[in-house]
């Protein structure tokens, strides 16, 4: 299946089945939603959401983190992975927020990425789903997903996979194409045991197409080695009841 075939597959699916697809981290406005992404790196949603309603209470805005302290942010984000760097990022970012942005976060990549915590990642989440740019962001689930579907090829960094995808995707699709591709990885095409039964993109996907013939012919070699080797086990056992009966003949004789 050519590549361009497999995009319009993906993008038909989704757009049909999952139309309003976004972050399952809570928010209710662009900092909070930046403070939730730094605090995801390598930690789940679920974890973020349980920690975020009292941070946010602490600290409601941008000042009120830049007034704070890396010790005293660290007591309400200890449960995370990483809490102490990611109180120390969290306390550099309130203060350059107020510092340099008035205490607003910048829509710009890269105002963004100047900010303590922040990379390409965080910075193209922000700008597509805060301000609608035409970007996507690329986390271990859309790296994973994109290349076992086929969206991309030969495709080895973040950086690689963030190219192709803005290539090929319908431009209007990047922002939501991000949520879909890290929901499906994070329910159905999962890391280590993709769960390819109850998958509805199988019908196109690369890594299901080679997982499956590969596995088939593996599966129809064990089969003849099998048979082969019970038609050896098979001849030598009628040579020897040949041979018993023949040294039974000669003996009678």
């Amino acid at each position: 299946m050519l590549k361009k075939e497999r995009y319009k597959h993906f993008v038909e699916y989704f757009s049909k089945n999952q139309p309003n697809a976004v972050t399952e981290l809570h928010y209710n406005n662009p900092y909070q939603l930046l403070v939730a992404v730094v605090l995801s790196a390598q930690c789940t949603d679920k974890r973020i959401n349980q920690v975020t309603p009292a941070l946010f209470e602490r600290f409601p805005d941008a000042f009120a983190l830049a007034a704070s302290d890396a010790d005293e942010i660290f007591n309400y984000i200890r449960s995370v992975s990483y809490p102490n760097n990611k109180a120390k990022h969290l306390a550099g970012l309130g203060k350059m927020l107020v510092e340099k942005f008035d205490g607003e976060v910048p829509s710009g990549m890269a105002d963004l990425q100047q900010l303590p915590g922040v990379g390409r990642k965080t910075a193209n989440v922000i700008t597509s789903v805060v301000f609608d740019a035409p970007a996507i962001a690329v986390d271990t689930h859309v790296f994973r997903v994109a290349n076992r579907i086929g969206l991309t090829n030969r495709a080895t960094t973040p950086l690689a996979v963030e190219k192709q995808l803005v290539e090929n995707l319908p431009q209007n699709t990047l922002s939501i194409a991000h949520h879909w591709l890290i929901l499906h990885g994070r329910y159905i095409c999962v890391a280590r045991t993709p769960k390819c039964d109850i998958c509805p993109l199988t019908w196109f996907c690369k890594y299901y197409e080679q997982h499956n013939t590969e596995k088939a012919l593996l599966k129809a070699e064990a089969a003849r080695i099998k048979k082969a080797e019970a038609a050896k086990k098979k001849r030598t056992l009628n040579s020897i009841s040949k041979e018993l009966k023949k040294r039974s003949v000669d003996k009678n004789s």
